[in-house]
């Protein structure tokens, strides 16, 4: 059985008063909530806080990361972040390929692909945001165009790198829309990416966690992960209420 799991995406908001309120808030309620349950939760937070993170939620359920990571080890790449930068910061996950990464930062496949290496590189877990456009969904080359996402990273880094490491299928037509894909929907792509990895690797594929993205909310997170092929979720604007965030996990946990 695949240990489900729910990853808080912040995006960018937050601060050091309204941060400490919410993790305290997750912490307490995830310490009881998943207690001997097959479910992890984490949170994704923007850079500034890793730091805060790490203090409030040490020793806790909860495991912290970031939302992005530089493809470049070191060097002269002012703004950029490595990925032995998140390691100091005790990250456990860090997205890569999120939709508005891109959409709007220009991260092609082959950077993603870049950025995956890296990550996986110093130990970190990536969770690899893979979705199509509505277009594209309308176009009816979802399958087409989540393939070549993955295969990009499959031919860089190797299909064995993906046994540590985690997919996040996101509609980017679902992201922040209020908009949700049928549980069939999803659970129609999170099998084909599953049966994409059983032709290389039928016991990583029975392994792998593949999370899904998209306006998950506490009202529709139980028929979701009751698919069975969907291993959680990558949650965008639920995680920055403590309430919300928390029925997602308990669903989780169902």
């Amino acid at each position: 059985m695949r240990q489900k799991l729910v990853v808080g995406n912040w995006k960018m908001h937050g601060s050091l008063a309204v941060n400490a309120a919410l993790l305290d808030a997750i912490r307490m309620g995830a310490d009881k909530q998943i207690a001997n349950q097959p479910v992890e939760l984490a949170v994704c937070v923007p850079y500034p806080y890793l730091a805060q993170a790490n203090q409030l939620l040490e020793g806790s359920a909860i495991g912290w990361g970031a939302q992005d990571v530089s493809e470049h080890a070191q060097g002269a790449w002012t703004g950029e972040v490595s990925g032995s930068m998140l390691v100091d910061f005790s990250c456990r996950y860090v997205l890569v390929g999120h939709s508005e990464r891109r959409s709007f930062f220009g991260d092609t496949d082959e950077v993603v692909a870049a950025k995956f290496l890296a990550a996986h590189a110093v130990g970190l877990t990536p969770v690899l945001c893979v979705g199509e456009s509505l277009a594209e969904r309308e176009s009816g080359v979802t399958q087409l165009v989540i393939q070549r996402q993955l295969e990009v990273v499959v031919a860089k880094c190797g299909t064995a790198a993906f046994a540590k490491a985690i997919i996040a299928y996101e509609p980017v037509w679902a992201i922040g829309t209020g908009k949700t894909a049928a549980p069939e929907q999803a659970q129609a792509v999170h099998a084909a990416i599953r049966e994409y990895f059983a032709h290389q690797d039928a016991g990583l594929a029975r392994g792998l966690r593949i999370l899904y993205g998209g306006s998950v909310k506490a009202g529709n997170a139980a028929e979701i992960f009751a698919q069975s092929d969907i291993d959680g979720g990558l949650i965008g604007g639920a995680s920055l209420v403590a309430n919300e965030f928390l029925a997602i996990s308990a669903a989780a946990c169902a």
